[in-house]
């Protein structure tokens, strides 16, 4: 049954209902209970007297996950098999195909394949559409039809999925898969070591330690830390990977609140693995959360050169609090701030623009290193040393969200036969075929020029323009639309690097990935260069 109640009903009494912590509670005790009593009666009478038939559990799942959107992204109301999914993504162990699956609007696309996992056993790849999981059709499914691939381990599912035009069926049988924090770790050359770690889960800091105990065994005299696309995880786990590099008892990271109880200070609680080794950490723009923790803190402290981007800027912190029969609200308790007192929010969920979006920060206060040198916060963590392939812009950002650069690896990989890794090259040729690909697509974004002239245009002050200024004006949005084509040369080093990317994992897996960075990443050359320069290196954290 489709979810029949208005937002704008039920959200604005059901709101302040659910609001309540701590003094706030009590101060606001009679207007909350107000509130309560208010919402009791609506709902039972919403359900008792509605034309149709209510389900009374998924209006109050709806209810409450919408009232909290007007909060910030992270504060989440998590239902029974919500909390399941959250315990499964910090311990790093699941049962189930072993494949990123994602939901795009009433696709369930298989994003990518784990090398020796079920889906990949089964013969799924990369851009196969799911349309049928056992007797359910997906475009019929109203919740996530992920989660119908989940199971128990050993047991098996049917799935019919479309790829190239052709419908083909397959029998999956679920596996225990376990997520590795650290997917990937070598040397790259005699003495350089380079690890990724790609999340916070509850084998971060053991794994980080184990591999940087491997590459040290190996000759390793400086590493290379991969942050980039780390979304985060668990705080503890970024305090404990800091500590592989800082003495015991160093200042980390503080957090604030206004629950007095929330307010803490994390320091490091091990003696360290290597406080000396030159360490350089990589990051992007969608390093977040505890990847910030992490490389905020590994410069503030001055003990490691950060390259790359500006990362995602989340300074907010977390906490699961458990509730009624077995789910819980996940509610953003406090804002963490880096060793130096930075808090490197990037987006102001409490103050937002006509449209309803936060409100990006814009103004920086200064701090300090502990050598001196100034940094910022409000934006993320701004790298020591920027990577130009690294950046994000505009463009860049809707053809992957419009999964234009998905599609096109998805074709290129089955017009092209590759043996190896090393035999991989995306030429300029390859590039004009990703361009024709573009025009000849239905991809289209909207900049903030064009927005502004089709508002002038649709506007009342459209009235007092002449035929004239109406046509310059439509004249220019054809220029800036060829513009945007144009636009493809201009960031190409950006897109061939995120087209390069998707492109190996067709063929080579993630693994391939990793190994293919070590001879053709930008950041990580740049990173190799700068670690074998110690003068230079030296000379950035002072």
């Amino acid at each position: 049954m489709k979810k029949i109640v208005s937002k704008k009903v039920l959200i604005p009494i059901i709101a302040i209902a659910f609001l309540f912590v701590g003094s706030s509670y009590k101060s606001d005790f009679f207007e909350i209970a107000k509130q309560i009593e208010i919402f009791t009666t609506l709902f039972k009478e919403l359900n008792m007297n509605y034309v149709d038939e209510t389900n009374p559990a998924e209006l109050m799942d709806t209810a409450i996950k919408n009232m909290l959107e007007d909060l910030d992204p992270y504060t989440k109301f998590l239902n029974e098999q919500d909390v399941e999914t959250y315990r499964i993504n910090n311990a790093g162990e699941y049962s189930g195909i072993g494949a990123l699956v994602r939901t795009y609007k009433d696709k369930l696309l298989i994003v990518e394949p784990h090398e020796g996992y079920p889906a990949d056993k089964a013969g799924l790849k990369a851009g196969d559409e799911i349309i049928q999981i056992g007797d359910i059709k997906v475009a019929d499914f109203e919740d996530n039809a992920s989660e119908l691939l989940k199971g128990a381990n050993g047991s098996t599912v049917n799935v019919t999925y479309k790829r190239q035009g052709k419908t083909n069926t397959t029998t999956i049988t679920r596996e225990g898969i376990e997520v590795d924090a650290v997917p990937f770790f070598k040397m790259i050359d005699g003495k350089t070591g380079y690890i990724v770690l790609s999340k916070f889960n509850e084998k971060a800091s053991e794994q980080t330690k184990s591999a940087l105990l491997d590459l040290k065994g190996k000759g390793a005299e400086k590493i290379i830390l991969d942050l980039r696309d780390n979304p985060g995880g668990l705080l503890s786990e970024a305090i404990n990977v800091t500590n592989l590099f800082v003495p015991k008892g160093e200042l980390v990271v503080t957090t604030k609140s206004k629950v007095k109880k929330f307010n803490r200070e994390y320091r490091t609680n091990n003696q360290p693995v290597d406080e000396k080794i030159p360490l350089v950490v990589l990051v992007n723009g969608s390093s977040a959360s505890a990847s910030e923790i992490v490389s905020g803190s590994l410069q503030d402290l001055d003990r490691a050169v950060i390259m790359g981007a500006r990362s995602f800027g989340k300074g907010l912190v977390q906490r699961p609090l458990k509730l009624t029969y077995g789910t819980q609200l996940k509610v953003t308790i406090s804002r963490y701030y880096t060793a130096s007192g930075r808090c490197i929010q990037a987006l102001d969920y409490w103050n937002r623009d006509d449209n309803g979006n936060a409100v990006r920060n814009t103004k920086y206060n200064d701090f300090s290193t502990r050598n001196g040198r100034k940094v910022q916060d409000g934006g993320g963590i701004l790298p020591d040393i920027e990577v130009a392939t690294v950046q994000t812009n505009d463009l860049t950002l809707a053809l992957l969200q419009n999964n234009v650069i998905f599609d096109y690896a998805t074709d290129y990989s089955y017009k092209n036969n590759l043996e190896s890794v090393s035999d991989f090259k995306f030429t300029d040729a390859d590039f004009n075929a990703f361009k024709n690909y573009v025009k000849n697509s239905n991809f289209s974004f909207e900049t903030k020029a064009e927005k502004a002239i089709k508002n002038a245009l649709s506007g009342e002050e459209n009235d007092f323009l002449g035929e004239d200024v109406k046509d310059s004006y439509k004249t220019l949005l054809v220029n800036i639309e060829k513009g945007k084509i144009n636009a493809l040369d201009k960031y190409q080093s950006e897109i061939q690097k995120n087209l390069e990317d998707e492109i190996v994992k067709r063929y080579f897996y993630r693994d391939g990935l990793y190994k293919y960075y070590l001879n053709h990443d930008d950041a990580i050359l740049a990173a190799t260069e700068l670690l074998d320069n110690s003068v230079k290196y030296n000379a950035t954290l002072h």
